[in-house]
């Protein structure tokens, strides 16, 4: 069964629920889903979730970004690329490959950049990491 981590920011949280629940359905298993937390408030709390949340990326076979997402995001995907995990970064549009907003990491050969539509980044998981008993 391939395990799969999902990093955005809070905003993108019904897209990343989405995304989860339909890799789920399709046989896939999320090692940790950050949107049932609430905003935290003390430096504890952010300890126990980024140990939970790096723990869940070491154990992934695969990330998904979706953009836009914030710093915590961004250290996921840099966890899982000195990991050589594949990781999936959508958009909805061409802005990652804009020179002025890009980011060099997002052009390494294990990035597979994703633009277009939420079910397009879907079917390309699917297609890629077919489910297999």
């Amino acid at each position: 069964m391939k395990k799969f981590y999902i990093a955005s920011s809070f905003k993108n949280i019904e897209m990343v629920r989405f995304v989860s629940q339909q890799l789920i359905k399709r046989g896939f298993l999320h090692t940790y889903d950050w949107t049932q937390n609430e905003r935290v408030s003390t430096f504890n709390d952010l300890k126990a979730i980024g140990i939970q949340e790096k723990s869940a990326v070491l154990e992934s076979d695969f990330l998904i970004v979706i953009l836009p997402a914030g710093k915590g995001s961004h250290i996921e995907l840099g966890i899982a690329l000195g990991q050589g995990k594949k990781i999936y970064l959508y958009s909805p549009d061409d802005e990652i490959n804009h020179f002025e907003t890009t980011s060099t990491f997002y052009h390494l050969p294990e990035v597979e950049k994703c633009i277009g539509t939420i079910e397009e980044l879907i079917e390309k998981v699917c297609k890629i990491n077919p489910f297999v008993e």
